[in-house]
């Protein structure tokens, strides 16, 4: 065999060996690694995203409604050739085989007037008319049009949309895009439950691997001891149970965390091919939070209460609605110039004042107590309304003062259960010692190595109830209390 051969299959040897090791290779995750990928990366983050795209082009909808609008309107072509009916001048009848076209344009630019709901415009207008059977002599094609003219349509004493809408759209505006910000914080609050439960699942099954290790190593010993005649086989046999039960534990283990991870790669959107790692957040914060002071940056933050100010303000406006619909009023008025002729261009000679006055009325005379109830029923509905946003408030403040008391109370535990975990787990070593040395049975080792797992597992899920009230707490007074920084600020969302 050639030395150049033998170096290439050497090579692939290694390659095969290296691959393995390769393909092994994890990649480690803060807390804040995965908070960051679930808000860029997360379904439930491109949602809220579109949400907010959608609820961007609503409140451009309405802001266009106080803007001018340049419309154009026409029909092209109209032609009509048929047979109909003519009366005569005497009151009969002749039919008359006719074939036409009519062509109308017109170019309109109006304006919504905010303050009392009416609509001016300033309009142009032409029509062309071609008789396709005209006698001979007659002219085939005639033309009118308006040069200019300026039109007023104002209701009376009617509800106001636009009026409304100036007060209420920039609320629900506002209250959508704190609603972003609120919708973020609970995705940072959901991938952290997600973060821990993994991680809980993940120390589990370190905890399980572990003392399938320990248990196989006592049960040698033990075997040993049972062979010489310094133990009975009662113990063996116990310490073979427990054999048993730790590779089920570490079965089940093995399960749970291979469920957690797919719970996690499916919600930040992380390729299955990535092995990774979860780095135990254990550097807690030290800042102190102020219940009053919490509950004033939920009020100045939070959508709720900005929903609060608008719900009242369209209770209001149901108000309004109903009492302008107790009858119907309408002014329009006209004036500008309009003209026939036989040409285009003399349309624009001399044309004729036009002039229009119109006041529409609508009274109901007997309705029977259909306004009376219309009113009464709007009114309620604003009484209803001012009493749920009372209470509303009420919860408000509660839940924000109990999310803050519950916080500092879970700050508190995680030094308890940090020192009982050191606790527990020195006094499993020490057991495991004693036992080595004969000092004390397998049934001391057992119970010490429970509450060795339990407390494990203890500073894990306090752990994650603290960062799970720390996102929540985060949710409900959009403020960060670590940086002391404003997660909503209006200028930098607009």
């Amino acid at each position: 065999m050639s030395r150049r051969i033998y170096k290439m299959m050497i090579l692939a040897m290694l390659i095969g060996h290296l691959q393995p090791v390769i393909a092994q290779e994890k990649i480690n995750y803060t807390l804040e690694d995965i908070i960051s990928r679930a808000k860029s990366n997360s379904p439930a983050a491109l949602r809220a995203e579109t949400q907010r795209e959608n609820r961007y082009w609503q409140y451009r909808f309405f802001q266009s409604d106080y803007n001018p609008q340049l419309r154009f309107q026409g029909l092209i072509p109209g032609y009509n050739q048929s047979v109909t009916q003519v009366v005569q001048p005497d009151g009969t009848i002749e039919f008359r085989e006719v074939e036409q076209n009519l062509v109308e344009l017109g170019l309109g630019l109006e304006q919504n007037i905010a303050a009392t709901g009416g609509i001016i415009s300033v309009n142009t207008a032409t029509n062309r008319f071609d008789n396709f059977r005209s006698l001979p002599g007659d002219f085939q094609t005639r033309y009118s049009g308006i040069p200019v003219n300026v039109r007023l349509v104002q209701p009376i004493f009617a509800f106001n949309d636009l009026k409304w809408n100036k007060k209420i759209e920039p609320l629900r505006y506002e209250e959508s895009k704190k609603t972003y910000v609120e919708e973020m914080e609970n995705i940072s609050r959901i991938a952290t439950n997600l973060f821990f439960n993994y991680l809980l699942a993940q120390v589990r099954y370190e905890i399980a691997f572990k003392n399938k290790n320990n248990t196989e190593e006592i049960f040698r010993i033990e075997n040993g001891r049972y062979n010489i005649g310094t133990t009975t086989e009662d113990q063996l046999l116990q310490v073979e149970l427990r054999v048993l039960e730790a590779e089920q534990n570490l079965a089940s283990a093995r399960l749970d965390q291979e469920s957690s991870a797919l719970e996690i790669r499916s919600f930040i959107g992380l390729n299955e091919t990535v092995d990774f790692n979860l780095i135990l957040p254990d550097d807690i914060p030290q800042f102190i939070v102020d219940v009053d002071q919490a509950i004033d940056l939920a009020f100045q933050n939070r959508a709720d209460a900005v929903a609060f100010a608008r719900q009242k303000i369209e209770a209001e406006a149901e108000v309004a609605r109903a009492r302008g619909s107790r009858f119907n009023m309408n002014l329009e008025a006209s004036y500008g110039y309009n003209n026939a002729a036989f040409t285009f261009w003399d349309i624009f000679s001399d044309p004729n004042q036009q002039a229009l006055v119109n006041l529409r009325l609508g009274v109901p005379i007997l309705d029977w107590g259909r306004n009376k109830a219309r009113m009464g029923i709007a009114t309620a509905n604003q009484k209803l309304v001012d009493y749920t946003i009372e209470q509303e408030i009420i919860n408000f403040e509660q839940e924000v003062f109990v999310q803050v008391k519950n916080f500092q109370q879970l700050k508190d535990r995680i030094e308890i259960s940090k020192k009982a975990d050191e606790v527990a787990d020195k006094r499993y070593e020490i057991s495991r010692q004693r036992y080595l040395s004969g000092k004390v049975d397998i049934t001391n080792l057992n119970i010490a190595q429970t509450e060795k797992d339990s407390n494990k597992e203890r500073y894990i899920a306090s752990l994650r109830d603290y960062w799970t009230a720390y996102y929540e707490l985060r949710q409900l007074t959009l403020y960060d209390f670590e940086s002391q920084q404003l997660l909503y600020i209006a200028e930098v969302e607009e």
